[in-house]
């Protein structure tokens, strides 16, 4: 997976919204250097060309027009996240426990912490990696003060903002079932084959289960690294983020079992309070 930075989207987005690295650079109070440096490194590891160098001013590609929407709405759910963050420290509070979720994707949500205790250096940070209900049970019992993870937004107990989405798609090794991955597989054709799970952090945790195939074998696991290796190693099928398998997905180290039956689902990621 591409592990970007925030300023390496930033720059990315200043060199659009100014015309160029120059402009970019002064807007940005860096080099002009410094700014290209971290464009093309952006690009490299996206293996993407964001921008058209070749004529007098660097013009979008399609695929940079298509990334810079989303950079955009990030940058702006950073700076909202960072206010957030900000209105809780009022008062200049010693610490900021944060419990983050098994869904979060964590280079940006770090990055934004980071933003965030490089201007409140006096605020110590306590992180939880808490899972599935978990973050609900830290932050209703005044475990936590900021979780980021889906949520329920009918809980009226919690005031929320939202962060993005995430994607989680039914995965399989190649091999693992002895039939082609197609999208009629039913629930009964994998009731024999082990399915993968996340176990519930929560002290409590709920009674309902998440894309279970009744009667079928499972295997838990503390994480969805841990639940990647199994699936890949062959040891069982799951739901994984989109984000953290999309290398595996295109090389077909992992094969998409996604259809009628098992459409995926996308959860909504959000920071509560």
């Amino acid at each position: 997976m591409p592990n970007f930075t925030l300023h390496e989207l930033q720059c990315f987005d200043a060199v659009v919204l100014h015309g160029g690295f120059q402009a970019a650079a002064e807007r940005l109070h860096r080099s002009h250097p410094s700014v290209f440096a971290a464009v093309a490194k952006l690009e490299r590891q996206l293996g993407l060309d964001l921008l058209d160098r070749s004529g007098y001013r660097v013009q979008l590609t399609e695929a940079g027009r298509a990334f810079h929407r989303k950079v955009r709405y990030l940058l702006h759910e950073t700076e909202e996240l960072q206010t957030y963050a900000a209105q809780l420290t009022m008062g200049q509070e010693a610490e900021l426990r944060v419990a983050l979720g098994d869904l979060c994707p964590l280079p940006p949500v770090l990055g934004m912490l980071s933003g965030f205790f490089t201007q409140c250096p006096q605020t110590r940070l306590h992180l939880q990696f808490e899972t599935v209900t978990g973050p609900w049970e830290r932050l209703l019992e005044d475990e936590a003060d900021l979780i980021v993870h889906r949520i329920p937004k009918s809980d009226v107990r919690m005031e929320w903002i939202d962060l993005g989405r995430v994607a989680l798609v039914p995965v399989a090794a190649p091999g693992f079932l002895p039939f082609s991955p197609s999208t009629d597989i039913t629930p009964q054709r994998l009731q024999t084959f082990t399915q993968c799970v996340i176990r519930d952090s929560a002290r409590r945790p709920s009674e309902q289960g998440h894309f279970l195939v009744e009667g079928a074998p499972r295997c838990s696991v503390p994480d969805h690294l841990m639940k990647k290796e199994l699936i890949m190693h062959g040891m069982a099928w799951g739901h994984l983020p989109r984000f953290l398998i999309e290398n595996e997905l295109r090389d077909g180290s992992l094969l998409s079992i996604a259809g009628q039956h098992f459409p995926g689902v996308v959860e909504e990621l959000a920071a509560a309070r």
